[in-house]
Formats: structure tokens, sequence, C-alpha cells
């Protein structure tokens, strides 16, 4: 088996049988092309004709892949693509390919748990000023914003994003999150509002320019589909305008949704669903409290605390 067969087939098998995300699906893809590039400059450096296959590939060949491209990545990204490369030797063992797993005596190394920052109301209302609404695009600039940080979406799930899943007259959007799995999630009336606006008054006057983004709700003057790329431009912009320190992106939005939500009482269950995450642990990670709030909430709860004992005293 060569390399090119297993990641065609390896890719068939995300796309057909995982469901992953065509971001997913690339991501892997590159990680192994990152060490099939490796091997070939390794092999005509050392003037050798037999080119390491799939299923031929060792631990030692793996870890001087690795040992290579640390020089150049962070611990974080190490991690992930040493995962990846995991799940594709698990591929091929599944296939019958391969009997072990040239990754598993490789240790992925130890990475600090790293939060994006959050916004406070106040600075979210002051990028959503900013906006010049003089033309069209700001007008949709305004309503994605609102749109990100009303319902917590991941930039994907924004850019695809399609008329036939907006539910206004039920309070509800349906979202197309990771592993091709709809949720639905609700929609303040202000964000209803803002979209309803949009759609009629600015999108209606756009025509798209194929057939499969007809029903896509936020397009380019052009009527082509948004890219990630545009609007982490758009946020940075705003950013910038607004005299803004944090590093900012949609992600940005997201985080600052859950974080709102948790501290005004909201179950991490609840969170949970809300973002479309499968496991209890990732919400967790997203949604971090600062030492203050997890004060106030022992203070408020614990039997034990100041103000508790107070009362009894009383």
């Amino acid at each position: 088996m060569n390399w090119k067969q297993a990641i065609s087939d390896y890719i068939n098998y995300l796309k057909i049988e995982r469901g992953l995300s065509k971001n997913s699906i690339s991501s892997y893809q590159r990680d192994i092309k990152k060490l099939v590039l490796f091997l070939e400059s390794t092999n005509n450096n050392n003037n050798n004709n037999n080119n390491t296959s799939p299923t031929s590939i060792n631990t030692e060949n793996i870890q001087q892949f690795i040992y290579e491209v640390s020089k150049s990545i962070n611990p974080r990204s190490q991690a992930r693509l040493i995962s990846g490369l995991r799940s594709f030797f698990d591929y091929l063992i599944f296939e019958d390919y391969r009997k072990d797993n040239p990754t598993d005596l490789i240790e992925s190394p130890n990475i600090t748990r790293k939060l994006p920052d959050t916004l406070e109301k106040e600075e979210v209302d002051d990028l959503i000023a900013a906006i010049d609404l003089s033309h069209p695009q700001g007008e949709r600039n305004k309503t994605i914003i609102e749109t990100i940080y009303s319902c917590g979406l991941r930039v994907s799930e924004l850019i695809n994003l399609q008329l036939s899943d907006l539910f206004f007259d039920e309070g509800y959007i349906r979202v197309l999150g990771k592993g091709n799995k709809y949720r639905f999630v609700p929609i303040h009336i202000t964000t209803i509002h803002r979209l309803d606006f949009y759609i009629n008054d600015i999108r209606s006057q756009i025509t798209p320019k194929k057939e499969e983004e007809e029903d896509i709700v936020f397009l380019n003057r052009r009527g082509k589909r948004l890219t990630r790329q545009m609007i982490f431009i758009i946020l940075k912009k705003l950013a910038i305008k607004t005299n803004l320190k944090k590093s900012i992106g949609p992600h940005t939005l997201r985080h600052s949704f859950a974080t709102y939500l948790l501290k005004n009482g909201a179950d991490l269950r609840i969170i949970q669903q809300l973002l479309g995450h499968e496991s209890i642990t990732t919400t967790e990670i997203y949604v971090h409290l600062d030492t203050s709030y997890l004060q106030e909430v022992v203070d408020m709860h614990h039997p034990r605390s100041s103000l508790n004992l107070k009362e009894e005293e009383e």
C-alpha cells in the first residue's frame, strides 16, 4: 500500500464513517502529508531508494519526524499532530493493513491550558457601535456579530447557516455542528429582528453566485459564501477601530457567550448543549471562571460561609 492510496482511503473513512467536517478532514490530511514530505526528504538526503510505506514505517521514523517539526511548532500543535497521526495508524490497524501503531510509544508534550480572552458586554457593544452602517456590508457585519454572540456559534456554523435553518416563530435556529450533527439553539428576539432586517432589506438585494449558495444566510457583495478568514478580518478591524487591546476572533464571542451564561446562573449541562460539545469536559475548558466569582458562589451557598454563619447568629 502506498501513501496516496492510504491517505485517500483514510479521507473517505473520515468523511463517510466518522462524518467529520471539511476543516477537520483537511487538518488530518495536512498532518499526514507533512510526514510523507519528511520521509521523502530524508530518503533523498540519504540517497535511499527504499521509500518508507504506511505499512512499514516504524516508531523511530515517527520520532525523527516529530523532533524535526517540533523546531517550528508549539507544544499544542505538536500534541495535535501526534494525535492526528495516531488516529491514522489506528485506522490502518482497523483495516488490517498493520498490526501495530508506531505512535503508541510516543508521548505528547505537556501543554498548559490556554483560554481565549473574553469580552465584557460593554466591549461587544463598542464593537457593534463602531460598525459603519452607511453601506450594506455594515448591516451584514452587525448581524454577524449579533448572531455569533447571541447563539454562541462556531465560525464554521455561522458561514454555513442557511435560511431554511431559521425558525423565528419558534424562537430557534438549527445549527450544523461538528460531525455533521444538528442542534437547535434558542435565539433572542433582538437577534431575530436583526436577522429579519438583514435578510429582507440587504440579502434580498444580492444574487447568489452558485445554486448551493441560494440558501446561505451570509453572502458577500458578489453573492458568494463568506469565508472563515473574512469573519476574522471583520473583527480584527473593529478591534483596532475601538482600540481594544485583546486578541479577538469569532471564538472570543462564542467563549464570551458561554462565560456570561455561566456567571449568571446557567447550568453547565445546558451550556454544553448550546455549544454543541459532546463532552462536558470540553465545556469546562471553555467556560472558565475568575476566582472572585467562585468566592461569591461559596459565600452564597456553602453552610460554613461567613454569610450563612452570620444569619445563624442573628
